[in-house]
Protein backbone atom coordinates (compact mmCIF):
# COMPACT_ATOMS: atom_id res chain seq x y z
CA UNK A 1 0.00 0.00 0.00
CA UNK A 2 1.42 3.61 -0.82
CA UNK A 3 -0.11 6.09 1.21
CA UNK A 4 -1.45 9.26 -0.14
CA UNK A 5 1.05 11.56 1.53
CA UNK A 6 0.03 14.55 0.52
CA UNK A 7 -3.36 14.21 0.73
CA UNK A 8 -3.12 12.52 4.26
CA UNK A 9 -0.84 15.08 5.44
CA UNK A 10 -3.28 17.61 4.76
CA UNK A 11 -6.10 16.04 6.26
CA UNK A 12 -3.99 16.03 9.31
CA UNK A 13 -2.97 19.31 9.31
CA UNK A 14 -6.72 20.45 8.77
CA UNK A 15 -8.07 18.60 12.15
CA UNK A 16 -4.71 18.59 14.36
CA UNK A 17 -4.35 22.40 13.39
CA UNK A 18 -8.23 22.78 14.73
CA UNK A 19 -7.53 20.63 17.64
CA UNK A 20 -4.24 22.79 18.79
CA UNK A 21 -6.01 26.07 18.29
CA UNK A 22 -8.49 24.48 20.82
CA UNK A 23 -5.49 23.68 23.33
CA UNK A 24 -3.99 26.73 22.70
CA UNK A 25 -6.98 29.19 23.03
CA UNK A 26 -9.10 27.32 26.04
CA UNK A 27 -6.06 26.55 27.92
CA UNK A 28 -4.65 30.63 27.56
CA UNK A 29 -8.26 31.50 29.33
CA UNK A 30 -8.12 28.97 31.71
CA UNK A 31 -4.54 30.13 32.71
CA UNK A 32 -5.81 33.75 33.29
CA UNK A 33 -9.00 32.38 35.10
CA UNK A 34 -6.97 30.32 37.29
CA UNK A 35 -4.64 33.34 38.16
CA UNK A 36 -7.51 35.35 39.33
CA UNK A 37 -9.68 32.59 40.87
CA UNK A 38 -6.69 30.60 42.96
CA UNK A 39 -3.52 32.73 42.68
CA UNK A 40 -0.53 32.67 41.15
CA UNK A 41 0.99 29.58 43.09
CA UNK A 42 -1.76 26.72 41.84
CA UNK A 43 -0.06 27.80 38.37
CA UNK A 44 3.30 26.67 39.24
CA UNK A 45 1.63 23.73 41.21
CA UNK A 46 0.13 22.61 37.76
CA UNK A 47 3.39 23.15 36.19
CA UNK A 48 5.37 20.99 38.20
CA UNK A 49 2.98 18.18 38.32
CA UNK A 50 2.89 18.54 34.06
CA UNK A 51 6.91 18.04 34.58
CA UNK A 52 7.02 15.42 37.03
CA UNK A 53 4.92 12.96 35.34
CA UNK A 54 6.51 13.94 31.71
CA UNK A 55 9.59 12.31 33.18
CA UNK A 56 7.91 9.35 34.19
CA UNK A 57 6.77 8.90 30.54
CA UNK A 58 9.99 8.40 29.65
CA UNK A 59 9.51 4.96 30.22
CA UNK A 60 7.11 5.47 26.93
CA UNK A 61 9.83 7.24 24.61
CA UNK A 62 10.60 5.00 21.90
CA UNK A 63 8.00 2.18 21.90
CA UNK A 64 6.05 4.59 19.77
CA UNK A 65 8.06 5.66 17.56
CA UNK A 66 10.34 2.36 17.34
CA UNK A 67 6.37 0.68 16.69
CA UNK A 68 5.10 2.64 13.95
CA UNK A 69 8.86 2.56 12.14
CA UNK A 70 8.36 -1.19 11.77
CA UNK A 71 4.89 -0.44 10.95
CA UNK A 72 5.79 1.60 7.65
CA UNK A 73 7.25 -1.53 5.74
CA UNK A 74 4.68 -4.19 6.38
CA UNK A 75 1.88 -1.37 5.35
CA UNK A 76 3.31 -0.51 2.22
CA UNK A 77 3.48 -4.33 1.26
CA UNK A 78 -0.06 -4.86 2.78
CA UNK A 79 1.36 -8.06 5.53
CA UNK A 80 -1.38 -8.04 7.56
CA UNK A 81 -0.12 -10.61 9.59
CA UNK A 82 3.07 -8.56 10.35
CA UNK A 83 0.93 -5.90 11.30
CA UNK A 84 -0.78 -7.95 13.65
CA UNK A 85 1.50 -9.25 15.09
CA UNK A 86 3.63 -6.08 16.24
CA UNK A 87 0.04 -4.57 17.55
CA UNK A 88 0.35 -7.41 19.89
CA UNK A 89 3.89 -6.71 20.91
CA UNK A 90 2.84 -3.28 21.02
CA UNK A 91 0.01 -4.02 23.74
CA UNK A 92 2.24 -5.87 25.83
CA UNK A 93 4.87 -3.11 26.05
CA UNK A 94 2.16 -0.40 26.61
CA UNK A 95 0.88 -2.71 29.52
CA UNK A 96 4.33 -2.60 30.92
CA UNK A 97 4.88 0.76 30.80
CA UNK A 98 1.87 1.38 32.98
CA UNK A 99 3.18 -1.01 35.39
CA UNK A 100 6.76 0.92 35.47
CA UNK A 101 5.47 4.55 35.68
CA UNK A 102 3.31 2.87 38.48
CA UNK A 103 5.80 1.31 40.47
CA UNK A 104 8.42 4.32 39.89
CA UNK A 105 6.24 6.66 40.92
CA UNK A 106 4.75 5.48 44.00
CA UNK A 107 8.50 5.53 44.75
CA UNK A 108 8.85 8.78 44.54
CA UNK A 109 6.50 10.10 47.05
CA UNK A 110 8.58 10.55 49.76
CA UNK A 111 10.95 12.57 47.99
CA UNK A 112 7.82 15.09 46.53
CA UNK A 113 8.30 18.03 49.47
CA UNK A 114 11.91 18.56 48.08
CA UNK A 115 10.87 19.49 44.73
CA UNK A 116 9.10 22.47 46.07
CA UNK A 117 11.07 25.83 47.17
CA UNK A 118 8.90 27.88 49.87
CA UNK A 119 5.17 27.19 50.84
CA UNK A 120 2.44 25.62 48.79
CA UNK A 121 -1.47 26.70 49.06
CA UNK A 122 -2.47 25.86 52.20
CA UNK A 123 -5.64 24.04 51.33
CA UNK A 124 -3.77 21.68 48.97
CA UNK A 125 -2.55 18.59 49.65
CA UNK A 126 0.11 17.52 47.84
CA UNK A 127 0.40 13.80 47.42
CA UNK A 128 -3.76 13.88 46.73
CA UNK A 129 -2.71 15.80 43.44
CA UNK A 130 0.22 14.14 43.30
CA UNK A 131 -2.00 10.70 43.35
CA UNK A 132 -4.28 11.69 40.75
CA UNK A 133 -2.18 12.90 38.34
CA UNK A 134 -0.05 9.79 38.22
CA UNK A 135 -3.23 7.59 38.03
CA UNK A 136 -4.32 9.79 35.61
CA UNK A 137 -1.09 8.68 33.23
CA UNK A 138 -1.22 4.91 34.18
CA UNK A 139 -4.61 4.80 32.90
CA UNK A 140 -3.78 6.08 29.69
CA UNK A 141 -1.17 3.52 28.61
CA UNK A 142 -3.39 0.50 29.94
CA UNK A 143 -6.66 1.68 28.29
CA UNK A 144 -6.02 0.93 24.48
CA UNK A 145 -3.33 3.55 23.75
CA UNK A 146 -1.62 0.54 21.64
CA UNK A 147 -4.23 1.02 18.61
CA UNK A 148 -3.40 4.64 18.39
CA UNK A 149 0.19 2.87 16.63
CA UNK A 150 -1.99 2.08 13.21
CA UNK A 151 -3.40 5.54 13.22
CA UNK A 152 0.03 6.80 12.95
CA UNK A 153 1.55 4.56 10.35
CA UNK A 154 -1.49 5.05 8.85
CA UNK A 155 -0.64 8.75 8.61
CA UNK A 156 -4.58 9.17 9.69
CA UNK A 157 -3.69 11.14 12.82
CA UNK A 158 -6.86 13.40 12.16
CA UNK A 159 -9.05 10.79 13.59
CA UNK A 160 -7.28 10.95 16.86
CA UNK A 161 -7.74 15.04 16.73
CA UNK A 162 -11.22 14.66 15.67
CA UNK A 163 -12.40 12.69 18.84
CA UNK A 164 -10.28 14.92 20.81
CA UNK A 165 -11.77 17.92 19.83
CA UNK A 166 -15.21 16.40 20.82
CA UNK A 167 -13.63 15.01 23.85
CA UNK A 168 -11.65 18.49 24.83
CA UNK A 169 -14.70 20.85 24.02
CA UNK A 170 -16.81 19.45 26.73
CA UNK A 171 -13.39 19.26 28.97
CA UNK A 172 -13.13 22.83 28.92
CA UNK A 173 -17.01 23.43 29.07
CA UNK A 174 -17.10 21.70 32.48
CA UNK A 175 -13.19 23.17 33.95
CA UNK A 176 -14.23 26.54 33.33
CA UNK A 177 -17.30 26.29 35.98
CA UNK A 178 -15.19 24.57 38.17
CA UNK A 179 -12.55 27.93 38.54
CA UNK A 180 -14.66 30.29 38.09
CA UNK A 181 -18.09 29.08 40.40
CA UNK A 182 -16.66 26.38 42.18
CA UNK A 183 -13.08 27.54 42.84
CA UNK A 184 -11.99 23.71 43.20
CA UNK A 185 -8.71 22.86 42.09
CA UNK A 186 -9.63 19.06 43.09
CA UNK A 187 -12.49 19.43 40.48
CA UNK A 188 -11.07 20.91 37.66
CA UNK A 189 -8.16 17.83 37.85
CA UNK A 190 -10.66 15.57 38.01
CA UNK A 191 -12.58 16.72 34.97
CA UNK A 192 -9.20 16.63 33.09
CA UNK A 193 -8.14 12.96 34.27
CA UNK A 194 -11.30 11.60 32.86
CA UNK A 195 -11.40 13.42 29.77
CA UNK A 196 -7.88 11.78 29.02
CA UNK A 197 -9.11 8.28 29.48
CA UNK A 198 -12.23 8.96 27.60
CA UNK A 199 -10.32 9.99 24.50
CA UNK A 200 -8.33 6.84 24.49
CA UNK A 201 -10.82 4.58 24.87
CA UNK A 202 -13.61 6.48 22.10
CA UNK A 203 -10.54 6.40 20.04
CA UNK A 204 -10.02 2.81 21.01
CA UNK A 205 -13.39 1.96 19.41
CA UNK A 206 -12.82 3.86 16.53
CA UNK A 207 -9.27 2.63 15.11
CA UNK A 208 -11.65 -1.43 15.37
CA UNK A 209 -14.22 0.36 13.30
CA UNK A 210 -11.06 1.22 10.21
CA UNK A 211 -9.33 -1.67 10.59
CA UNK A 212 -11.42 -4.51 11.65
CA UNK A 213 -8.81 -6.93 10.15
CA UNK A 214 -5.84 -5.83 12.41
CA UNK A 215 -6.37 -7.35 15.61
CA UNK A 216 -3.73 -7.91 18.29
CA UNK A 217 -2.72 -11.87 17.16
CA UNK A 218 0.35 -14.04 15.90
CA UNK A 219 3.84 -13.44 17.09
CA UNK A 220 6.67 -12.36 15.21
CA UNK A 221 10.23 -13.59 14.37
CA UNK A 222 12.68 -13.96 17.46
CA UNK A 223 15.15 -11.62 15.22
CA UNK A 224 12.55 -8.88 14.52
CA UNK A 225 11.35 -8.71 17.90
CA UNK A 226 14.98 -7.96 19.07
CA UNK A 227 15.72 -5.58 16.32
CA UNK A 228 12.65 -3.39 17.75
CA UNK A 229 14.22 -4.13 21.44
CA UNK A 230 17.26 -2.18 20.30
CA UNK A 231 14.79 0.53 18.56
CA UNK A 232 13.08 0.93 21.34
CA UNK A 233 16.34 1.67 23.63
CA UNK A 234 18.45 3.58 21.04
CA UNK A 235 15.01 5.92 20.67
CA UNK A 236 14.59 6.09 24.22
CA UNK A 237 18.36 8.00 24.21
CA UNK A 238 17.24 9.78 21.44
CA UNK A 239 14.28 11.34 23.18
CA UNK A 240 15.26 11.80 26.49
CA UNK A 241 17.14 15.12 25.48
CA UNK A 242 13.39 17.10 24.79
CA UNK A 243 11.89 15.69 28.05
CA UNK A 244 14.83 16.25 30.58
CA UNK A 245 14.83 20.05 28.91
CA UNK A 246 11.36 20.48 30.20
CA UNK A 247 12.04 18.37 33.17
CA UNK A 248 14.87 19.78 34.72
CA UNK A 249 14.22 23.68 33.62
CA UNK A 250 11.05 22.89 35.59
CA UNK A 251 12.29 21.06 38.49
CA UNK A 252 15.65 23.19 39.02
CA UNK A 253 13.34 26.57 39.20
CA UNK A 254 10.69 25.36 41.26
CA UNK A 255 13.40 23.82 43.56
CA UNK A 256 15.93 27.29 43.60
CA UNK A 257 13.39 29.61 43.23
CA UNK A 258 9.83 28.66 44.68
CA UNK A 259 6.35 28.26 42.49
CA UNK A 260 6.00 32.20 42.02
CA UNK A 261 8.87 32.04 39.85
CA UNK A 262 7.64 29.17 38.08
CA UNK A 263 4.81 30.37 37.33
CA UNK A 264 5.82 33.02 36.03
CA UNK A 265 8.29 30.99 33.39
CA UNK A 266 5.62 29.23 32.68
CA UNK A 267 3.45 32.26 31.67
CA UNK A 268 6.36 33.09 29.01
CA UNK A 269 6.89 29.34 28.46
CA UNK A 270 3.34 28.63 27.52
CA UNK A 271 3.75 30.94 24.68
CA UNK A 272 6.09 29.31 23.17
CA UNK A 273 4.15 26.01 23.87
CA UNK A 274 0.96 27.65 21.74
CA UNK A 275 3.44 28.72 18.99
CA UNK A 276 5.40 25.34 18.76
CA UNK A 277 1.66 23.29 18.40
CA UNK A 278 1.44 24.85 14.80
CA UNK A 279 5.17 23.32 14.23
CA UNK A 280 4.27 19.96 15.94
CA UNK A 281 0.98 19.89 13.47
CA UNK A 282 2.86 19.77 10.49
CA UNK A 283 5.80 17.32 11.80
CA UNK A 284 3.16 15.04 12.76
CA UNK A 285 1.59 15.23 9.63
CA UNK A 286 4.10 14.28 7.43
CA UNK A 287 6.26 11.94 9.77
CA UNK A 288 4.63 9.21 8.41
CA UNK A 289 4.98 9.99 4.84
CA UNK A 290 8.53 10.84 5.36
CA UNK A 291 8.52 7.40 6.39
CA UNK A 292 6.87 5.66 3.54
CA UNK A 293 8.63 8.09 1.21
CA UNK A 294 12.19 6.78 2.75
CA UNK A 295 11.15 3.24 1.94
CA UNK A 296 9.28 3.60 -1.51
CA UNK A 297 11.80 6.94 -3.04
CA UNK A 298 15.28 7.21 -4.50
CA UNK A 299 17.84 9.00 -2.25
CA UNK A 300 17.96 11.93 -4.65
CA UNK A 301 14.43 12.41 -4.10
CA UNK A 302 14.51 12.64 -0.06
CA UNK A 303 17.50 14.51 -0.21
CA UNK A 304 14.77 17.53 -2.40
CA UNK A 305 12.27 16.86 0.19
CA UNK A 306 14.81 17.38 2.98
CA UNK A 307 16.14 20.61 1.02
CA UNK A 308 12.18 22.14 0.30
CA UNK A 309 10.60 21.06 3.88
CA UNK A 310 13.54 22.31 5.92
CA UNK A 311 13.34 26.02 3.30
CA UNK A 312 10.20 26.08 4.07
CA UNK A 313 10.36 25.75 7.93
CA UNK A 314 13.62 28.40 7.97
CA UNK A 315 10.91 30.77 6.29
CA UNK A 316 8.37 30.02 8.79
CA UNK A 317 10.35 29.91 11.78
CA UNK A 318 12.04 33.09 10.60
CA UNK A 319 8.53 34.85 10.49
CA UNK A 320 7.83 33.60 14.20
CA UNK A 321 10.43 34.19 15.70
CA UNK A 322 10.57 38.04 14.52
CA UNK A 323 6.82 38.43 15.54
CA UNK A 324 7.46 36.44 18.77
CA UNK A 325 10.45 39.04 19.91
CA UNK A 326 8.10 42.21 18.82
CA UNK A 327 4.75 40.73 20.74
CA UNK A 328 6.28 39.03 24.10
CA UNK A 329 6.40 41.58 26.36
CA UNK A 330 3.17 43.86 25.09
CA UNK A 331 0.95 40.66 24.78
CA UNK A 332 2.11 39.90 28.85
CA UNK A 333 1.24 43.51 29.75
CA UNK A 334 -2.05 42.70 28.43
CA UNK A 335 -2.34 39.35 29.87
CA UNK A 336 -0.66 39.18 33.18
CA UNK A 337 0.43 42.57 34.04
CA UNK A 338 3.49 44.71 34.36
CA UNK A 339 3.79 42.45 37.98
CA UNK A 340 4.40 39.21 36.26
CA UNK A 341 7.05 40.18 33.55
CA UNK A 342 10.35 39.68 32.77
CA UNK A 343 13.04 41.39 31.25
CA UNK A 344 14.10 41.58 27.62
CA UNK A 345 16.67 39.60 28.06
CA UNK A 346 15.04 36.66 28.95
CA UNK A 347 12.46 37.22 25.81
CA UNK A 348 15.76 37.47 23.47
CA UNK A 349 16.65 34.01 24.97
CA UNK A 350 13.03 32.62 24.63
CA UNK A 351 13.06 33.45 21.05
CA UNK A 352 16.20 31.96 20.42
CA UNK A 353 14.96 28.66 21.91
CA UNK A 354 12.02 28.59 19.71
CA UNK A 355 14.19 29.10 17.08
CA UNK A 356 16.64 26.45 17.77
CA UNK A 357 14.06 24.09 18.85
CA UNK A 358 11.80 24.52 15.94
CA UNK A 359 14.83 24.15 12.97
CA UNK A 360 15.53 21.31 15.15
CA UNK A 361 12.26 19.45 14.89
CA UNK A 362 12.90 19.18 10.98
CA UNK A 363 16.28 17.14 11.67
CA UNK A 364 14.73 14.87 14.02
CA UNK A 365 11.62 14.23 11.52
CA UNK A 366 13.85 12.70 9.16
CA UNK A 367 15.98 10.54 11.91
CA UNK A 368 12.90 9.72 13.26
CA UNK A 369 11.21 8.52 10.07
CA UNK A 370 15.10 6.58 8.83
CA UNK A 371 14.62 5.14 12.41
CA UNK A 372 18.31 6.35 12.84
CA UNK A 373 18.39 5.96 16.53
CA UNK A 374 21.27 3.70 17.10
CA UNK A 375 24.02 6.31 15.49
CA UNK A 376 22.18 8.94 17.71
CA UNK A 377 21.66 7.40 20.91
CA UNK A 378 24.65 9.35 22.40
CA UNK A 379 23.70 13.04 21.28
CA UNK A 380 20.45 13.62 23.13
CA UNK A 381 21.97 12.10 26.38
CA UNK A 382 25.18 14.20 26.17
CA UNK A 383 22.54 17.51 25.13
CA UNK A 384 20.50 16.34 28.54
CA UNK A 385 23.77 16.61 30.78
CA UNK A 386 25.37 19.62 29.57
CA UNK A 387 21.73 20.97 29.96
CA UNK A 388 21.17 20.05 33.15
CA UNK A 389 24.82 20.73 34.12
CA UNK A 390 24.66 24.04 32.90
CA UNK A 391 21.49 24.51 35.11
CA UNK A 392 22.41 23.73 38.75
CA UNK A 393 25.68 25.60 37.87
CA UNK A 394 24.07 29.18 37.34
CA UNK A 395 20.65 28.98 38.44
CA UNK A 396 22.08 30.36 41.85
CA UNK A 397 23.35 33.59 40.77
CA UNK A 398 22.13 33.59 37.21
CA UNK A 399 18.48 32.59 38.30
CA UNK A 400 16.25 32.33 35.36
CA UNK A 401 18.48 33.91 33.11
CA UNK A 402 20.79 30.94 33.72
CA UNK A 403 18.04 28.48 32.92
CA UNK A 404 17.21 29.68 29.80
CA UNK A 405 20.61 30.34 28.39
CA UNK A 406 21.72 26.60 29.59
CA UNK A 407 18.90 25.37 27.37
CA UNK A 408 20.22 27.41 24.01
CA UNK A 409 23.54 26.54 24.44
CA UNK A 410 23.09 23.10 24.89
CA UNK A 411 20.94 23.12 21.39
CA UNK A 412 23.04 25.23 19.11
CA UNK A 413 26.30 23.68 20.34
CA UNK A 414 25.55 19.87 21.00
CA UNK A 415 22.16 18.83 19.39
CA UNK A 416 21.88 20.60 16.27
CA UNK A 417 25.43 19.79 15.11
CA UNK A 418 25.71 16.14 15.58
CA UNK A 419 22.40 15.81 14.49
CA UNK A 420 23.38 17.23 11.30
CA UNK A 421 26.57 14.88 10.93
CA UNK A 422 24.43 11.19 12.31
CA UNK A 423 21.81 12.34 9.64
CA UNK A 424 24.21 12.50 6.59
CA UNK A 425 26.31 9.66 7.47
CA UNK A 426 23.58 7.43 7.72
CA UNK A 427 20.77 8.63 5.23
CA UNK A 428 22.32 10.80 2.95
CA UNK A 429 25.74 9.20 2.19
CA UNK A 430 26.30 10.37 -1.04
CA UNK A 431 25.28 13.92 -0.20
CA UNK A 432 26.90 17.13 0.72
CA UNK A 433 26.64 18.14 4.05
CA UNK A 434 28.22 21.25 4.00
CA UNK A 435 25.78 22.31 1.06
CA UNK A 436 22.81 21.91 3.14
CA UNK A 437 24.70 23.05 6.55
CA UNK A 438 25.69 26.50 4.41
CA UNK A 439 22.03 26.60 3.70
CA UNK A 440 20.55 26.06 7.23
CA UNK A 441 22.98 28.92 8.87
CA UNK A 442 21.42 31.34 5.67
CA UNK A 443 18.19 30.95 7.24
CA UNK A 444 19.50 31.61 10.63
CA UNK A 445 20.69 34.61 9.49
CA UNK A 446 18.03 36.11 7.18
CA UNK A 447 15.65 35.56 10.72
CA UNK A 448 18.62 37.72 12.84
CA UNK A 449 18.56 40.16 10.42
CA UNK A 450 14.32 40.33 10.52
CA UNK A 451 14.31 39.94 14.12
CA UNK A 452 16.91 43.39 14.22
CA UNK A 453 15.26 45.58 11.87
CA UNK A 454 11.93 44.91 13.25
CA UNK A 455 13.09 45.15 17.14
CA UNK A 456 14.45 48.63 15.63
CA UNK A 457 11.57 49.70 14.24
CA UNK A 458 9.11 48.77 16.88
CA UNK A 459 11.37 50.30 19.90
CA UNK A 460 10.37 53.73 17.89
CA UNK A 461 6.63 53.46 18.89
CA UNK A 462 6.25 54.47 22.48
CA UNK A 463 2.61 54.08 23.26
CA UNK A 464 0.35 51.53 25.40
CA UNK A 465 0.54 47.70 25.13
CA UNK A 466 -2.52 47.43 23.10
CA UNK A 467 -1.12 49.96 19.86
CA UNK A 468 2.21 48.05 20.38
CA UNK A 469 0.54 45.06 20.05
CA UNK A 470 -1.13 46.32 16.85
CA UNK A 471 1.77 48.02 15.18
CA UNK A 472 4.64 45.44 16.18
CA UNK A 473 2.49 42.93 14.68
CA UNK A 474 2.40 44.60 11.72
CA UNK A 475 6.15 45.59 11.39
CA UNK A 476 6.95 42.05 12.28
CA UNK A 477 5.30 40.20 10.16
CA UNK A 478 5.53 42.56 6.82
CA UNK A 479 9.91 42.87 7.59
CA UNK A 480 10.86 38.78 7.56
CA UNK A 481 8.73 38.15 4.36
CA UNK A 482 9.70 41.07 2.17
CA UNK A 483 13.17 40.43 3.23
CA UNK A 484 12.76 36.09 2.65
CA UNK A 485 10.76 36.88 -0.37
CA UNK A 486 13.28 39.37 -1.75
CA UNK A 487 16.53 36.83 -1.34
CA UNK A 488 14.85 33.75 -1.95
CA UNK A 489 12.30 34.83 -4.56
CA UNK A 490 14.21 33.20 -7.46
CA UNK A 491 15.65 30.55 -5.42
CA UNK A 492 14.36 26.66 -6.65
CA UNK A 493 14.08 25.13 -3.55
CA UNK A 494 12.02 28.34 -2.40
CA UNK A 495 9.74 28.37 -5.57
CA UNK A 496 9.41 24.10 -5.11
CA UNK A 497 8.44 24.99 -0.74
CA UNK A 498 6.08 27.87 -2.31
CA UNK A 499 4.47 25.15 -4.31
CA UNK A 500 4.22 22.44 -2.17
CA UNK A 501 2.51 24.52 0.38
CA UNK A 502 -0.24 25.94 -1.95
CA UNK A 503 -0.77 22.31 -3.07
CA UNK A 504 -1.38 21.36 0.63
CA UNK A 505 -3.59 24.12 1.27
CA UNK A 506 -5.62 23.47 -1.62
CA UNK A 507 -6.27 19.54 -0.97
CA UNK A 508 -6.73 21.05 2.95
CA UNK A 509 -9.77 23.05 1.35
CA UNK A 510 -11.31 19.72 0.33
CA UNK A 511 -10.92 17.75 3.41
CA UNK A 512 -12.75 20.87 5.18
CA UNK A 513 -15.38 19.83 2.82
Amino acid sequence: MKIERTKNAARNIVFDGMLKMLNILIPFILRSVMLNTLGVQYLGLNGLFRSILSFLNLAELGVGSAMVFSMYRPIAEDDTETICALLKLYRTFYRSIGLFIAVVGLALTPFLRNLVSGDIPPDMNLYILYFMNLAGTVLTYWLFAYKRSLLDAHQRTDVISKVSLGVQFLEYALELPALIFFRNYYLYLTIRLLAQVLINVITAVRVSQMYPNYTPRGSLPREMVMDIVRRVRDLFTSKFSSVVFNFADTLVISAFMGLTALAIYQNYYFVITALRTFIDVIIAACIAGVGNSLVTESEEKNYRDLSWITMLFGWVMGVGSTMLLCLYQPFMQLWMGRENMLGNQYVICFVIYFYTMGMNKIINMFKDAAGIWHRDRFRPLVAALVNLGLNLATVRWLGLYGVLLSSVISIVFVQIPWLFHNLFQEVFPHRYLWDYTRSFCSLALIALASCGISWFACSLLHAGPFPSLVFNALISFLVPNVLFFTIYRKNPLFIQSVGHLRRILLRSRGSRR
